[in-house]
């Protein structure tokens, strides 16, 4: 055996082994506890799986996680492509440190982003005296901490950096030649944008839309300290935590039931994403 099949050899019995170690780990860290997580809601039978996720804690849950996700997802769009425009198309002064605080969701823990929030517009702090001056006088009933605005805050600050950081290497690979030349022709801002960056960072945009929408139909932490009323403030998450902490066999499976709700979103999430990916995979190849 020369030296070239002993090289193919060895790469052929290490490709084996790496494929073996992913396989394993993947289906030991993801698969099995999903499936786990399907088996233990079917515990007690489908007719017990349909009444879990069917109470009213749980229907309310589902519409503050949908309503905080919906608005997390426009506001990081409107947010993530202005910053994302800015950073690659303008030069100015602490432009690196607006990059840098972009990030700052990643670096902090969601709790102490909700205890931040909380500081800031619960009755110790300093906007409160605004918010109940307001409230006074326009006989109003604003609320931010322990409320639904409080919770689409905290999942706005942890999922912001998603759209943006899926943008940005877009538009630094595209460059500012074509804007530029079209801007010469006299074409507006608006006119520029839609027919020229946008089309090149669609896919990004959709990209970071899904990762962003992934992230805050997880979200617990952030939301945990913002969020204490059962059936009008909490989320999935603080739902399924709420069952499983009630210390009952049946409590406990319905937790199941309802976490397989965010297991079947996770997959369609999944699905979407690698359609997207494929598109836009295709789309590169084709030019």
């Amino acid at each position: 055996m020369n030296e070239l099949e002993k090289l193919e050899k060895r790469k052929k019995s290490t490709r084996h082994i790496l494929i073996t170690v992913s396989v394993l780990f993947i289906f030991l860290m993801l698969v099995l506890p999903l499936l786990c997580i399907i088996a233990s809601s079917l515990k007690e039978g489908f007719a017990f799986y349909m009444q879990s996720i069917r109470t009213d804690y749980v229907k309310s849950a589902l519409k503050v996680t949908l309503i905080a996700t919906v608005a997390a997802v426009v506001i990081n769009i409107f947010f993530g492509l202005c910053v994302s425009w800015l950073l690659t198309k303008f030069s100015f002064r602490g432009k690196q440190m607006l990059a840098t605080l972009i990030d700052i969701p990643f670096s902090i823990s969601p709790v102490i982003v909700g205890l931040a929030f909380l500081m800031t517009f619960g009755r110790l702090g300093w906007t409160y005296p605004f918010i109940r001056a307001i409230n006074q006088f326009f006989g109003t009933n604003i609320r931010i901490a322990f409320a639904i605005p409080g919770v689409i805050l905290a999942t706005v600050f942890v999922t912001f950096p998603y759209v943006s950081r899926e943008v940005i290497p877009v538009l630094n690979a595209q460059g500012k030649d074509e804007e530029e030349a079209a801007a010469l022709m006299g074409a507006g801002g608006l006119k520029i944008f839609f027919k020229i960056t946008f089309p090149q960072m669609k896919w990004a945009l959709l990209y970071g839309v899904i990762l962003c929408t992934s992230r805050a139909l997880g979200e617990f932490g952030a939301v945990n300290a913002l969020s204490k009323t059962r059936g009008e403030t909490f989320t999935l998450p603080l739902e399924i935590d709420a069952l499983y902490m009630s210390g009952t066999e049946q409590s406990v499976t319905a937790a199941f039931a309802v976490s397989s709700l965010l297991v079947i979103l996770a997959v369609i999430i999944l699905f979407l994403r690698n359609i997207l990916e494929y598109r836009a995979k295709t789309r590169r190849e084709s030019r």
